[in-house]
């Protein structure tokens, strides 16, 4: 029988490519009448902080907005009032029900600052607090682990960045979406073959950088979560200022590494990491990546970087899946988790 999350999994061209048909024009006006802001805030938990963190490269890259990542806990636990001026204030949550995101979202709103809410329940308090309400529209996610949810909220993010550029041609870019997602879900009966290879992994390490740190922080999560494993992530950067001694023979290492700006940089380090002895599993569209890997996960050419996240994260999915069964674990259950998360 097909687990929910395969199902899930299975179901992002589709969610994506209705997401981008209900909400695109949406987002548009809400950026033309969006007050003024010189930065935004994001509160997030879990898979939705890792949709912030993208959210850090695209909206800056494609139009100048730095983009801050809220510390909740410094208003539900400390009573510390952060100054909000110039701030457009987000909440970025799959059910829209912990506390400590509407504990941000409510300061923005009590300072005078435009308040926006992405979340798959329109109904949810959090966008019910919210001046702008962005649906996800995935339909009832009923696998604990976030997949489908997930690469909506990273294609929200997207279409903000793509909005706020003024570049229509950012906005044509994303009608690629969902036929790269399809055609990256094609890896998932090969995959299911090469992960036997690591059912006995405890450990290993996730490195991107630019827009695809998101995706090795999403990567590490689905591991942790699904099959258990102490799953690590870094960008290339910092991995080199200290991490790198942890590298051991035969210790795998997964490198996301699509072309672009930080392509040269994963590669030099990748080339590093095999001298070194690691085992690598690289999420790439380049030949020249793929050919390093004991493991090659290909992902789709013609995306730009910027959208490389929504594709690159597919491999993670299925490994992760894939992975988890090859255990004899239940993918629709792991252990100690619920769906919604309540947090203070």
């Amino acid at each position: 029988m097909t687990s929910l999350l395969e199902q899930e999994i299975e179901s992002q061209p589709e969610v994506i490519a209705r997401l981008l048909e209900r909400e695109a024009r949406h987002i548009f006006e809400i950026v033309a009448h969006l007050p003024s802001f010189d930065y935004a805030l994001i509160a997030a938990r879990g898979s939705s902080d890792h949709a912030a963190t993208y959210a850090k490269y695209a909206w800056t890259t494609l139009a100048g907005y730095p983009v801050a990542l809220a510390a909740p806990s410094l208003l539900t636990m400390y009573g510390a009032v952060p100054r909000l001026a110039s701030a457009l204030v987000v909440g970025i949550s799959q059910s829209g029900q912990s506390p400590d995101m509407l504990a941000v979202l409510e300061e923005g709103k009590r300072q005078g600052r435009p308040t926006l809410a992405i979340t798959n329940d329109g109904a949810s308090p959090l966008a019910a607090m919210a001046d702008h309400v962005i649906e996800l529209h995935a339909g009832t996610e009923r696998s604990i682990a976030a997949t489908k949810t997930y690469t909506a909220q990273l294609a929200v993010m997207a279409m903000f960045a793509a909005a706020l550029s003024g570049e229509a041609r950012n906005m044509d870019a994303l009608q690629q979406l969902p036929a790269a997602i399809e055609t990256t879900l094609h890896l998932s009966a090969r995959i299911a073959q090469d992960v036997e290879r690591y059912r006995y992994m405890d450990r290993c390490i996730i490195i991107g950088r630019g827009y695809n740190y998101a995706t090795s922080f999403e990567l590490a999560l689905k591991l942790k979560e699904l099959t258990y494993v102490m799953a690590t992530s870094y960008s290339s950067a910092d991995f080199r200022h200290g991490p790198i001694a942890t590298i051991e023979s035969g210790l795998p290492v997964f490198l996301v590494m699509p072309t672009g700006a930080t392509y040269d940089d994963m590669l030099e380090l990748a080339r590093d990491l095999r001298q070194r002895g690691a085992e690598l599993l690289v999420i790439s569209e380049s030949e020249n990546a793929l050919a390093l890997a004991r493991t090659a996960l290909p992902i789709p050419q013609g995306l730009p970087e910027w959208l490389s996240p929504l594709s690159a994260i597919i491999p993670g999915q299925l490994v992760a899946l894939r992975l988890a069964l090859a255990k004899g674990l239940d993918p629709d259950v792991p252990r100690g988790l619920q769906k919604v998360t309540r947090t203070l």
